[in-house]
C-alpha cells in the first residue's frame, strides 16, 4: 500500500515547521520550544483539550537517513467531567512524542507514515494522536469518588451514611397489589 501522502503544508500554520535550517545531512539537530493554540478535535466524550488553549511544545528535530525524527514533550490543559459524579475537573497533561517524518515513502510502508512536504513538516496529526491517546478514558475527580446514587442521582459524598431507597423492583409491582389488604370501601 502507498504511504499516506501529506496534504500540502501551509507554512503559515503554527504547527507546520520549516526544516531548511536542519538540512538533510544525518546528524543535524535543532531544538524548538513553542506555545501553540490547541485546535478543535483533541478530545473524547468526557475529556478534551479545550480549543484555543495553550499547548507547550518542547521538541528536538533530528535529521536521520530516512527523514526528520521529532521527539520531545507536549503539555496541555485538559478539561473533563468526572466519570463517576460528573463534576468538572481540570488537569495538565504532559505527553512524550516521537515521530519520524519520511523524506520518501517506502514501497512497503503502511498508511501511518508521515511525510516531509518539501521542507515542511506538519506536527498536528502526530501531536493530536499522542495527546488523544494519552487522555484518560474515564477521568475521575478523586480515586475515592463514590459517584451518584442510583436511586436519586445525588452525589454519594453529600448524602448521609444511612441514605437508602426502598424502591421495589418494578418487575414485581403487579404481585404487590395482590398482597395488599382489600379496601373496605370497595366491598
Amino acid at each position: 500500500m502507498p504511504a499516506r501522502q501529506s496534504v500540502h503544508c501551509d507554512p503559515r500554520s503554527p504547527m507546520v515547521l520549516d526544516t531548511r535550517e536542519l538540512g538533510r545531512r544525518p546528524g543535524s539537530m535543532r531544538t524548538l520550544r513553542r506555545e501553540l493554540a490547541a485546535p478543535d478535535g483533541w478530545g473524547l466524550n468526557l475529556v478534551a483539550v479545550p480549543p484555543g488553549t495553550a499547548v507547550d511544545l518542547d521538541v528536538r528535530l533530528e535529521s536521520v537517513m530516512e527523514g526528520v525524527l521529532v521527539s520531545g514533550t507536549v503539555q496541555a490543559r485538559v478539561d473533563a467531567e468526572c466519570g463517576r459524579c460528573l463534576d468538572p475537573l481540570t488537569t495538565t497533561l504532559e505527553v512524550d512524542v516521537q515521530e519520524l517524518f519520511a523524506y520518501e515513502p517506502e514501497p512497503q510502508a503502511d498508511d501511518d507514515v508521515l511525510l516531509v512536504d518539501g521542507d515542511y513538516i506538519d506536527l498536528e496529526p502526530a501531536l493530536r494522536d499522542a495527546v488523544v491517546l494519552a487522555l484518560p478514558v474515564n477521568p475521575v475527580c478523586d480515586e475515592e469518588c463514590g459517584g451518584l446514587c442510583a436511586g436519586c442521582g445525588q452525589k454519594v459524598a453529600e448524602l448521609p451514611a444511612d441514605h437508602a431507597h426502598d424502591a421495589p423492583d418494578p418487575r414485581w409491582a403487579a404481585l404487590s397489589s395482590l398482597s395488599r389488604d382489600p379496601d373496605p370501601e370497595e366491598s
